[in-house]
């Protein structure tokens, strides 16, 4: 018997679907087909802008290694040490302070850190905007490039050509934002992220190519490192005696610093690599006769070695920011002779290749004292982190008015004129080097067993040189500390005394006194303006 009975009409979410023809499976109506989780979507639109950006840098940096190996650029084409530079040169005193006091001679590393970071979250939400509003995210993306071609342009020796690189890759970046961007063919049905698609891969890879090849096209770095390991330092003509010089106490920075363990502190983010072939010095400005001397004529000259300590005006009390070597070069006085200043010049403005600049006092370079475009560090040609080719060695001054590296040309002029690179960001004109004294050994609370224990260390006041030096303990008198031989007064001088250790904490300081009786202050003050002052304290435990 048939059921006449209505039935109830089927919805959608009961009618069937038949199945296609040949089987398979069956596509989900629009309302109920899965789509790609927010949180995937998310992240992978984070790193689809983070490859674009990544792509920009890397098409940049390839164009700019061309542009420099062709000889076409003037400046810093590649934006990486483009901004980075311009980042330095506006760097403010007390964040310069801030960046060496943390991270002393790692601050260029520091910098390189916090600009990947800040580049990256920069590309990861420019990515993330894409999502819906791509023409935005282009705009931006493209306002990152404007920013580095800013940059490029700013930096010095600067010229069209060099805005080019940044200018493309630029380009090209915004053209990866877009093809990244997931498809209506793109299958997003699992649900699963997966980063590694097809053309990201293709996109990452080529921007790590790029940018490789890019910083391999260095254009004659190669020739300069030939250059550094065929050079012959001739035979100086004066060399001076270190006997007797060292307190041999362990733990002691030793009396010539090596090469490898010397500080740097100065504003290339990347270093300067000089061919000697096409490198010069030229003396201009307020001369009587414009003098321009290449690698070949220095060397010929009657080259003298000399023992100079180095000072930063960075360096806190009791920092590292110091170092004693044997320097050999040709004393700066002899070429400011050939060139004949004029009456009434008071400085003479020092320029690196990278476009840094120092204003030294005239007299500092033409006086007695061992002034020098040095050629050789420790009998070994100059290191290129410390100048090679060539470099100002000039005692009794800190380094950022005086020991200008990768140095091209020397302009005679007054500071009423002229200034150096750190003088209008607010630090004094002309840096004479402060009394000062370290203790090296024993270490800030590092612990010592009871009994006689050396105290000692380093103390400098570079030209005027170290008479005594004084140890006191806790609060008890001033002693003596044995002083080490003083080759030079242009050089420091190591320190001990033979502490009788009694078990507890103590507090041990030190201060020392210049060759003209003064004895430097107690007043503690920073490195901001023209150098720290203080005592060096340590706090050791005796046990």
């Amino acid at each position: 018997m048939t059921d006449l009975s209505p039935r109830p009409a089927k919805t959608d979410a009961t009618r069937s679907v038949p199945p296609p023809l040949g089987g398979g499976s069956t596509a989900a109506p629009p309302d109920q087909r899965v789509e790609e989780p927010t949180s995937a979507s998310t992240w992978g639109a984070a790193l689809n802008g983070v490859i674009a950006g990544a792509v920009s840098i890397g098409v940049a940096t390839l164009l700019a290694g061309v542009l420099v190996w062709l000889g076409i650029a003037g400046g810093t084409p590649s934006p990486i040490p483009a901004v980075a530079g311009a980042f330095i040169d506006r760097t403010p005193p007390w964040l310069k302070d801030f960046a060496v006091s943390t991270f002393g001679t790692n601050d260029k590393l520091a910098l390189t850190i916090g600009m990947v970071v800040v580049l990256v979250a920069a590309c990861a939400g420019i990515g993330v905007l894409s999502r819906r509003r791509a023409l935005l995210a282009a705009v931006l993306l493209g306002a990152v490039g404007a920013l580095g071609m800013a940059a490029v342009i700013s930096r010095p020796d600067a010229s069209g050509p060099d805005v080019l690189p940044t200018l493309l890759g630029t380009a090209v970046g915004i053209d990866t934002l877009f093809r990244l961007r997931p498809r209506p063919s793109d299958d997003l049905r699992t649900g699963a992220w997966n980063p590694l698609t097809r053309r990201r891969v293709i996109a990452g890879g080529s921007a790590l190519a790029a940018g490789f090849l890019g910083m391999r096209l260095d254009g004659g770095r190669g020739s300069a490192r030939e250059a550094r390991a065929d050079t012959v330092i001739p035979t100086p003509t004066v060399t001076p005696s270190v006997d007797g010089a060292s307190v041999n106490v362990e733990g002691v920075t030793p009396f010539i610093v090596p090469n490898d363990d010397f500080y740097r502190i100065d504003t290339a983010f990347v270093v300067p690599q000089l061919d000697t072939a096409s490198w010069s010095l030229r003396v201009w400005g307020e001369v009587e006769q414009e003098v321009t001397i290449d690698w070949a004529t220095l060397l010929k000259q009657p080259l003298e070695q000399h023992l100079v300590t180095l000072t930063c005006v960075s360096n806190e009390v009791g920092g590292d920011l110091v170092g004693n070597a044997m320097w050999t070069g040709w004393p700066v006085r002899n070429l400011l002779a050939m060139a004949k200043p004029k009456a009434g010049a008071d400085m003479v403005l020092s320029r690196s290749s990278d476009g840094f600049t120092a204003g030294t006092p005239i007299e500092a370079l033409t006086d007695d004292r061992n002034a020098m475009v040095a050629v050789a560090m420790n009998g070994q040609a100059l290191p290129f982190e410390h100048g090679f080719p060539a470099r100002l060695v000039v005692p009794g001054l800190y380094g950022y008015v005086s020991a200008t590296k990768w140095v091209t040309e020397l302009k005679v002029t007054r500071f009423s004129a002229d200034e150096g690179y750190w003088t209008p960001r607010g630090w004094s004109a002309k840096g004479p080097i402060k009394t000062a004294s370290r203790i090296d050994v024993p270490r800030a609370g590092r612990g010592v067993k009871a009994g006689t224990v050396a105290v000692a260390g380093v103390a400098w006041a570079q030209h005027r040189g170290i008479s005594k030096v004084e140890v006191q303990v806790d609060d008890g008198p001033w002693q003596p500390a044995t002083l080490a031989a003083e080759p030079t007064v242009d050089a420091w001088r190591q320190w001990v005394l033979m502490w009788a250790a009694t078990p507890g904490t103590h507090e041990i300081r030190v201060r020392a006194t210049d060759a003209t009786g003064a004895t430097q202050t107690e007043q503690h003050a920073p490195p901001d303006p023209d150098g720290s002052t203080g005592w060096h304290t340590v706090q050791v435990d005796v046990s």
